[in-house]
């Protein structure tokens, strides 16, 4: 049973992209980072980094259903990194109206296209029902799903995770500047 109109999914899923552009818009104009801040937050961002790198390197887009790795105790690693990475950009960007922003962009955005996503997973692989009764799909578990696959550079280069590396060390110079060089008073 879907949460989300489709209707309403498919129009966020297209504008899905867009709207990390208007994140990404609204932390650079509204945060207002120090040392602190950015010692607590960025540590989670790169945590969320580099959950969403072990996922792409197990992660073979409509060909295999993804269990190993992070994929045998969340179903959605690559979101749950996201969260991580946003939640340390919150951190480091010591704006609660950010944080307000980023949750009403992942409630109102990322949760339908995530239930689209795994909507579309249960038509392509017939082990998605039983995958998905075994493994929560953003809180991990604690007990995973046994798997022998192991993580492969060659996914990782072929999603094109290096992308998410490349932002997000632009962001975090861009907050490292913005916090010694561009001092504002809070």
């Amino acid at each position: 049973m879907s949460v989300f109109p489709k209707p309403y999914a498919d129009l966020v899923a297209r504008l899905r992209v867009a709207s990390g552009f208007v994140l990404v818009l609204a932390f650079a104009w509204f945060s207002l980072p120090d040392f602190r801040s950015l010692a607590f937050g960025l540590p989670v961002s790169l945590l969320g980094l580099l959950l969403r790198a072990w996922a792409t390197g197990h992660l073979e887009k409509n060909i295999r259903l993804a269990e190993s790795g992070p994929y045998a105790y969340v179903r959605n690693p690559l979101y749950l990194g996201t969260l991580l990475v946003a939640a340390g950009l919150v951190i480091a960007s010591r704006r609660w109206l950010l944080a307000a922003l980023f949750a009403a962009v992942f409630g109102l955005i990322y949760l339908p296209v995530i239930e689209l996503e795994e909507q579309h997973l249960g038509k392509l692989f017939t082990n998605f029902e039983i995958y998905s009764k075994r493994v929560p799909s953003l809180w991990p578990t604690l007990r995973p799903v046994k798997s022998d696959a192991r993580f492969q550079w060659s996914l990782y280069i072929r999603n094109r995770e290096y992308q998410a590396l490349l932002g997000l060390l632009a962001g975090e110079a861009f907050l490292i500047a913005k916090a010694f060089f561009f001092r504002i008073a809070p």
